[in-house]
């Protein structure tokens, strides 16, 4: 999802009630990062779009997981790892 950032994408899955969406970002050191896993209760064509809400809380999410790698990269460069 170029919205949220590079390496981020998004899973779509969908049953008779609901739509079911998980977006989650590409494997760094061995891990998947998932950002955000929802439910949308409407089936309307024009609904399938991921509302800007739950973007934002991918997007904020990611900050914190790119800021999490980076702190941990500067620990171990200061151990000498």
């Amino acid at each position: 999802m170029s919205s949220i950032g590079a390496g981020v994408y998004e899973l779509k899955e969908a049953d008779e009630r609901a739509w079911y969406r998980a977006i989650y970002l590409s494997k760094i050191e061995h891990r998947i990062y998932v950002l955000h896993c929802f439910e949308k209760e409407s089936r309307k064509k024009e609904s399938r779009k991921t509302d800007r809400r739950d973007i934002a809380i991918a997007s904020q999410r990611l900050k914190l997981v790119k800021r999490r790698l980076q702190e941990k990269k500067s620990h171990e460069k200061r151990r000498g790892k």
